[in-house]
């Protein structure tokens, strides 16, 4: 099999502009079939990539599986992990959007689940892709900065009126909220850099008037080995902080603005289109140094990284690039983020380890 069908399921953001163009530029996969249940929905993805299977249901899906060989589930959060297991289930390679699962549990029994059918599952956490996450990651990789202190991370916006949508109305039984969204992604990169936690504190508020869950976050984490993780997630930033500030005990690192990548996707470009892909402008670049930093060029995002990997993994027996097991660890901090945000406490990860434990995968 030199190329894998795939088959997208939804197609609101997500799917149609994360997944779809990704898929449709890696050479190893073609995008077979999309999933969605609105007409508005099912046109745009015909459009956009003639000659797809557009089907209006899962079950249709499931029922003839015939040229699909990995199923993306870009369908909202409550029912990742139920889909993921019917797409493993049905023989095919799965790629869950984050959050893996709306619980750490649920999360832990797909991975035992995917362990004892063979199957092929990663979990789509492109941030670890974004040019200025590559560049921390290497500054930290390479010890540019000696034995880092503090890591700062936000994900910060200015948006005072609600959009709707279950994102933002819905509960805790759909992974609402920020902290499930943004916050994932900032747990994510943190864990990815400096390892297991040991102990959480969060404050979560809902500043907007019509939201029903959070849209304001700050969660702390004291990782095993000493780094002390500040993050921020918020949907109500008048100003807006330094992407990174990474604080160490030699020199420091900090950088403004987002990578380019969302934008482009969003604007209709896709990454084989024959332009410069995920390049910051050098009017982006952050500073690196002590006292009197000088600008450091930002390494270019690289989200077609994920499924080439992705079908390196299928294709090849290669590792997936995102292993689940660090998906559940991030799960396992997000609820006690949650716990600690309730209780107004810290919460202590007794045991963490970073990984799903033993026999889980």
């Amino acid at each position: 099999m030199s190329s894998l069908g795939v088959a997208i399921i939804g197609y609101g953001l997500a799917g149609a502009v994360f997944h779809a163009p990704l898929v449709a530029a890696e050479p190893r996969l073609r995008l077979a079939a999309v999933v969605t249940g609105s007409a508005q929905r099912a046109e745009q993805a015909r459009q956009e990539h003639p000659g797809v299977r557009v089907l209006p249901d899962t079950d249709s899906l499931f029922a003839d599986m015939s040229g699909i060989d990995l199923v993306v589930v870009a369908a909202p959060n409550r029912v990742h992990a139920e889909l993921a297991r019917q797409a493993l289930a049905a023989g095919a390679a799965v790629v869950v959007d984050k959050p893996f699962a709306v619980t750490a549990a649920e999360a832990a029994d797909l991975l035992r689940y995917a362990r004892d059918v063979g199957g092929v599952l990663t979990v789509f956490q492109n941030r670890r892709w974004d040019g200025d996450f590559r560049t921390v990651r290497r500054l930290v990789a390479e010890d540019a900065l000696g034995p880092v202190r503090r890591f700062e991370s936000r994900f910060e916006r200015w948006r005072p009126v609600p959009k709707g949508g279950w994102r933002e109305l819905g509960g805790p039984g759909d992974a609402a909220g920020i902290l499930y969204d943004l916050g994932s992604h900032l747990v994510d990169q943190a864990l990815t850099l400096f390892g297991p936690v040991a102990s959480v504190y969060c404050e979560l508020a809902r500043r907007r008037p019509g939201v029903s869950t959070d849209d304001d976050m700050f969660l702390a984490l004291t990782h095993t080995g000493g780094v002390h993780s500040h993050l921020w997630a918020s949907a109500v930033a008048p100003l807006l902080g330094p992407r990174f500030r990474v604080l160490g005990d030699r020199a420091g690192y900090e950088v403004h603005g987002l990578d380019p990548q969302e934008a482009a996707l969003r604007a209709g470009h896709r990454p084989d289109d024959g332009t410069p892909w995920g390049e910051a402008d050098e009017a982006d670049f952050g500073v690196l140094g002590a006292a009197d930093p000088a600008p450091y060029p930002t390494l270019p995002g690289d989200y077609p990284a994920f499924y080439a990997a992705t079908a390196a993994a299928v294709l090849d027996g290669a590792p997936v690039p995102v292993d689940p097991a660090e998906a559940l660890a991030g799960l396992r901090v997000l609820e006690a983020a949650r716990e600690s945000a309730a209780k107004g406490t810290v919460v202590s990860l007794a045991g963490a380890s970073g990984s799903a434990g033993p026999g889980l995968w």
